[in-house]
């Protein structure tokens, strides 16, 4: 019997347990999964990142992890190109694609498009920086608006990171960024996909992350962070941004101290997790928010949005 073309979306907070449901989704689906995490990807990096066990990967095939050098830069693009290939082969061999974890713009990406905007020079960005910088963000938001009308309608004052984005794209093509936007389809036909977000509570996931960070330390994460330095990586690359790689070389390095560096890597955690809680508010609103703190009766619940 030929299955039926679906794709399971499985969003939540860092330390929230979506590896682990995964797993037990796919085993009840006969599903494959597929990594939407943006640090996971790399090769070097597995217990900073919290790249899925030995264990796991065993019981279910996994797609997308540990594959990218941190010496190699890698792009949602990148990654959007690879998931949809890897989707279209699992419908082939009859599984079910479930797509794992925490970074909002994948799956933005592949349930609306991804915006094609000719690559912007440099030079170009570094200066609508350094003016953005100079004038601040109020004066560079009304320097939009003459420059781009149309920006009114989906750029926020308040996001500094879209206000530029507008400006340069505005400024290099003599076209709106609303104009890409808008001429941005999918791959997929959105009827498609089934998307679940973890809504852990704060405490919980608090103690989560608190525990995660402990494990990481018994794990061998100051060796990982060695290691690292060791390749002398390039410091624009998106590898440096993983949490835990400076705090721990900064103890290293007698900087700081062990205890303030774990700390350090507890409140960042915790940072990224409410970044990722604001994301689902402003672009996971259509998505089904479920919780359990025992992962048997939060499986069965994502097993009842599915069917």
């Amino acid at each position: 019997m030929k299955l039926k073309k679906r794709v399971i979306l499985l969003a939540g907070p860092t330390a929230s347990g979506k590896s682990k449901l995964a797993v037990k989704i796919a085993k009840y689906l006969d599903g494959e999964i597929i990594n939407a995490d943006s640090m996971q990807i790399y090769k070097e990096i597995s217990i900073l990142t919290s790249k899925p066990n030995l264990n796991d990967t065993r019981i279910v095939k996994h797609h997308l992890y540990g594959f990218n050098s941190v010496r190699k830069k890698f792009s949602t693009g990148h990654w959007l190109k690879m998931a949809i290939e890897k989707i279209e082969e699992q419908w082939k061999n009859n599984k079910t694609p479930i797509v794992v974890g925490g970074t909002g713009l994948y799956f933005k990406a592949l349930i609306d498009g991804l915006v094609k905007i000719p690559e912007i020079p440099n030079t170009l960005r570094s200066s609508a920086r350094i003016l953005h910088k100079e004038i601040g963000q109020k004066n560079f938001y009304s320097l939009l608006i003459k420059l781009d009308p149309l920006s009114k309608k989906f750029v926020s004052m308040h996001d500094t990171q879209r206000t530029i984005r507008a400006y340069e794209v505005k400024k290099f093509t003599d076209r709106s960024l609303f104009d890409f936007i808008k001429e941005t389809r999918s791959n997929f036909d959105k009827k498609i996909f089934i998307k679940l977000f973890i809504n852990t509570p704060k405490q919980l996931l608090h103690k989560n992350v608190e525990n995660r960070v402990d494990r990481m330390f018994v794990s061998g994460a100051i060796e990982e962070v060695k290691s690292f330095f060791k390749m002398k990586i390039k410091k624009d690359l998106s590898a440096n941004k993983i949490i835990g790689i400076n705090e721990i070389n900064d103890y290293l390095r007698k900087k700081t101290t062990l205890a303030r560096a774990k700390e350090l890597i507890k409140l960042k955690t915790r940072q990224y997790a409410k970044r990722q809680f604001t994301w689902a508010r402003g672009h996971m609103k259509t998505w089904e928010m479920i919780y359990s703190s025992d992962l048997n009766d939060l499986f069965r619940k994502a097993i009842n949005k599915i069917s």
